[in-house]
């Protein structure tokens, strides 16, 4: 199977369960990785060096992962209660970004997700056609 997954901001602990449970390799990016760009990073994930927790949100990169894979992965990542984590997949074009640069687009993207659930959840508690703006 190929493939390779980049993690960054798991603790140790926390990258060890993920090595354990996952079918792809789980590499760790250290913090002097953040100017590279993003295929580089990819290329040299075997033989970087340093703890992958030096940031404050969780990422699970994945690359060259086939499709049914990456549902296992996810779920399996879930189900580890490791806390919020964002995924991604690389792309053409992510494997030209730095990668401090993708890390602020996901979360950017994150961020937005986040904002819509939390919108539709409002507008399921409303009833009627009217917003409900309190009574007072």
């Amino acid at each position: 199977m190929g493939g390779r997954i980049l993690v960054v901001g798991f603790m140790p602990d926390e990258v060890e369960k993920l090595r354990k449970a996952l079918p792809v390799p789980v590499f760790e990016v250290p913090e002097y990785c953040g100017d590279w760009v993003v295929s580089e990073v990819v290329d040299k994930a075997e033989g970087l060096s340093g703890s992958s927790y030096w940031h404050l949100r969780k990422f699970v990169i994945m690359h060259d992962v086939e499709d049914e894979t990456l549902k296992g992965i996810i779920g399996t990542v879930k189900s580890l209660d490791i806390g919020r984590v964002i995924f991604a997949t690389t792309t053409e074009t992510s494997l030209t970004w730095r990668l401090e640069d993708l890390l602020n687009e996901l979360m950017a993207e994150d961020e937005y997700f986040k904002a819509a659930r939390w919108a539709r959840e409002e507008a399921k508690k409303r009833k009627g056609p009217f917003l409900d703006i309190g009574k007072g």
